[in-house]
């Protein structure tokens, strides 16, 4: 077991904490909640594997990724309260989350053979659009079309990543900084109140 599996899965935790939070705050029941931390954790992951033709897609073929979904569901329940004191931990984790999955998704990609400005589009597709689902099924305007800086973190982490790939043979290496720079832009966009709003 890798640390970057491990991170993925502690990803795939986190953003299902998110979803089942929304249907929480919503009065969603718990098969509402269940479907929603679903999409928001494989959701664009999936989507990704699909349009690229990889099948079956990748959580289908590891259970711990449901296990953890299924994991995520009962933290929220159970310890509601406590995790929602936790929001800016949880925003941290969810702002590894998005780094993590945009390279994960870029790197799957490129892995087939496909272009890079395509691998680009899919690690922000496998690090965004679970969480665009989720808003569309409970009715907000998804993160990605306000005006906080988000999908364009990862984009900017993935150029940094493709750049590195080509001056260093370190993956983990340049898995890190590239992670690390979607972190750090999210986090001071974030704080500081930053956005592309015209």
């Amino acid at each position: 077991m890798t640390w970057i599996y491990v991170l993925d899965l502690l990803g795939t935790l986190v953003f299902a904490i998110s979803g089942v939070l929304t249907t929480i705050d919503k009065k969603f029941d718990l098969v509402g909640s269940i479907i929603i931390g679903m999409v928001t954790a494989i959701g664009g992951g999936t989507l990704r594997d699909i349009m690229i033709g990889e099948t079956p897609v990748g959580w289908m073929e590891d259970l711990n990724y449901l296990y953890a979904i299924i994991f995520a569901v009962f933290l929220s329940y159970i310890f509601k309260s406590s995790i929602s004191k936790l929001r800016r931990g949880m925003f941290l984790f969810d702002t590894l989350g998005i780094g993590l999955f945009t390279i994960l998704g870029l790197e799957k990609t490129l892995s087939i053979g496909l272009t890079i400005p395509i691998a680009i589009l899919m690690g922000i597709v496998s690090a965004v659009f679970g969480g665009v689902i989720r808003d569309v099924l409970t009715n907000e305007v998804p993160l990605i079309f306000r005006k906080e800086i988000y999908a364009t973190a990862c984009l900017i982490g993935a150029l940094i990543y493709v750049v590195l790939q080509q001056f260093s043979g370190s993956l983990n290496l340049n898995l890190i900084m590239s992670i690390l720079v979607v972190m750090g832009i999210r986090y001071v966009s974030v704080k500081r109140g930053w956005s592309l709003h015209l």
